[in-house]
Order: C-alpha cells, then sequence, then structure tokens
C-alpha cells in the first residue's frame, strides 16, 4: 500500500463534502496506482478533469504513484 496526500480544487471540491479551500486529504492505494485509478476512487467525472500535478509536476493519467506523492486535481478553467 501507499499514501498520498490529494487536493481537490475549485469545482471538485463538491465531490469531498467537508473539505476546505486549499485542505488535503490522505487516500490508501495499491502500490502501482495510477493517477487515473485514483480518480476513479474518488468518484471523479473524467470529463471534469483538466489537469492533475504530482508533486508540482503535470502529469498524465497514467502516471503510476509513490508513497508520499502529494496529488493535485484541477478541472478545466472557465471565465471571460
Amino acid at each position: 500500500m501507499i499514501t498520498v496526500q490529494v487536493k481537490l480544487f475549485a469545482t471538485l471540491r463538491r465531490f469531498r463534502p467537508g473539505l476546505g479551500i486549499g485542505e488535503a486529504f490522505t487516500m490508501e492505494l495499491d502500490a502501482g496506482a495510477t493517477v487515473a485509478q485514483l480518480i476513479a476512487l474518488l468518484g471523479l467525472p473524467a470529463e471534469e478533469i483538466k489537469t492533475v500535478f504530482v508533486n508540482n509536476v503535470i502529469r498524465g493519467q497514467d502516471y503510476p504513484l509513490a508513497d508520499g506523492d502529494q496529488v493535485g486535481i484541477f478541472p478545466p478553467v472557465g471565465g471571460g
């Protein structure tokens, strides 16, 4: 098992009720789990994910996570 710290940003926070702005939470995953597997476990719709940072570097959904990683998940940004 590995443990990662996850932060959900903007509209994605609604999938984790009670999560404060900028607040991280811990997830335990099987060793070798990918970003895509983490997103699926969190129940986040794929179309609502725009960018994922792992340890402050943009990573694809096939990226394998390691123990202690910090993951930030962002939705598409809108505005004008």
